[in-house]
């Protein structure tokens, strides 16, 4: 089993220990426990995208974390260093604004967020965010570390409250 696979059933384990998980596979919350990439939904791969869009993953890695429970500050500065204008707002505001579901419309450069999780306080009020990066991968900023995750294992472990929903931030596209 990969490291994706074996993470995957750690995060269901941990999710049927906490009494979060039903029967049927769906989250208490009611939404999908387990995600998978249908056959003809992939997401953009790296070298597909744009010297835009390959650009914020750079400012991305070079970006610092801004501190604990700062994703949303992450993100937009970032953003910001690609010199299109600053983005503000929360995870949650984000989300607002972020209508796309289907893994086959996601690009790299597009922000993932949820408006709410049930990981820590701030993700329950204000919900979490992260760039997709392309290759099946997210960064975000969480207990402040940047990171990149496997897209799968982000969607198991933020989509557990609220649908994971994506698009440009600002409505900005770069692609």
């Amino acid at each position: 089993m990969d490291d994706v696979l074996q993470r995957q059933e750690r995060l269901q384990a941990e999710l049927r220990r906490r009494g979060m998980l039903r029967e049927d596979g769906m989250t208490i919350y009611g939404q999908v426990a387990r995600h998978r990439i249908a056959p003809g939904h992939e997401p953009e791969g790296r070298m597909d995208a744009t010297s835009l869009q390959r650009r914020l993953v750079a400012c991305a890695y070079a970006t610092p974390s801004p501190g604990r429970g700062l994703c949303a500050s992450w993100v937009e500065q970032s953003f910001s260093r690609l010199g299109l204008g600053v983005v503000r707002g929360d995870a949650a505001s984000i989300y607002a604004t972020c209508r796309r579901t289907d893994l086959a419309d996601l690009k790299v450069g597009m922000v993932l967020a949820v408006d709410s999780h049930p990981w820590s306080t701030e993700g329950r009020v204000h919900g979490h965010v992260g760039f997709y990066v392309g290759d099946d991968e997210v960064m975000d900023c969480v207990d402040d570390v940047v990171r990149k995750v496997p897209l799968l294992l982000w969607l198991d472990t933020y989509g557990v409250a609220a649908e994971v929903r994506w698009g440009w931030l600002g409505s900005i596209p770069l692609a």
